[in-house]
């Protein structure tokens, strides 16, 4: 099952799979040998199954070159990650930048050619900031790091073309995980049954509220030691995998 998504310019919107089983994943940032083997665990299908993924493809991982790979797949989603942002304002950068990129784990960068960097450019360039699909449990909203607490998701949705605020926000924020992890648990967000996002990593992936934070660290693996990489099925039910390192 291989339905052709309504595809807009930041804003992406999925038919209910009504075939098989959809699953968001957490930042990849080139781990993708782990991704293979949770897929494995998970005997995913992907003449039936997606994967809705909340961005940040590369960068600090073993393999980020092969994101445009993954995004070829009909049955890989993807929404801008901040990382796919810096590689769209970059994707030019001279030797003369290698401090700049061993900060953003960007190395890799330097060992593609012209016409791999177009390509990756190419595909970065239509990457949605927002993503959403209906599941058996409601509505399910995907973003990179957050929406302002002020908004609903229909709202964001609809002012996020306009409004280069709210495009920083959806790619850089983490007001909302930072009050999770003061102890404050964040407001939810109205207008969807769950919000996915991902960007700040957690120790342990969790579902507060109805706000789902998925990145726990596999960028880090295997010095951080809680590192896993995280998946959420969101239909036809929802239930959360945790994957350790490789």
């Amino acid at each position: 099952m291989q339905s052709s998504p309504n595809e807009y310019r930041h804003h992406l919107t999925l038919p209910q799979n009504l075939a098989g089983r959809d699953f968001c994943v957490g930042d990849l940032h080139g781990q993708f040998a782990w991704l293979e083997k949770a897929m494995e665990s998970l005997v995913f299908d992907p003449a039936r199954d997606r994967l809705l993924s909340v961005g940040d493809l590369i960068d600090r991982g073993p393999e980020s070159h092969r994101a445009l790979e993954l995004l070829a797949q009909p049955w890989f989603f993807s929404v801008r990650g901040n990382h796919e942002a810096i590689f769209l304002e970059n994707s030019d950068l001279l030797e003369a930048d290698i401090a700049w990129l061993v900060r953003a784990g960007a190395e890799w960068w330097l060992s593609l050619d012209a016409k791999a960097r177009e390509a990756l450019y190419q595909a970065f360039s239509k990457l949605p900031f927002t993503m959403e699909t209906d599941t058996e449990n409601g509505r399910i909203g995907v973003v990179h790091a957050d929406i302002p607490s002020d908004y609903d998701w229909d709202s964001f949705v609809a002012d996020l073309p306009k409004n280069k605020y709210l495009q920083e926000y959806a790619l850089w924020s983490r007001h909302r995980i930072n009050q999770f992890q003061n102890g404050h648990p964040p407001l939810p967000v109205d207008g969807l049954n769950l919000l996915v996002v991902g960007h700040t990593p957690v120790e342990t992936a969790s579902c507060v509220a109805n706000v789902c934070f998925l990145d726990s660290g596999a960028a880090y693996a295997p010095a951080y030691p809680t590192a896993a990489l995280s998946l959420l099925q969101i239909h036809p039910f929802q239930k959360l995998y945790s994957f350790p390192p490789l």
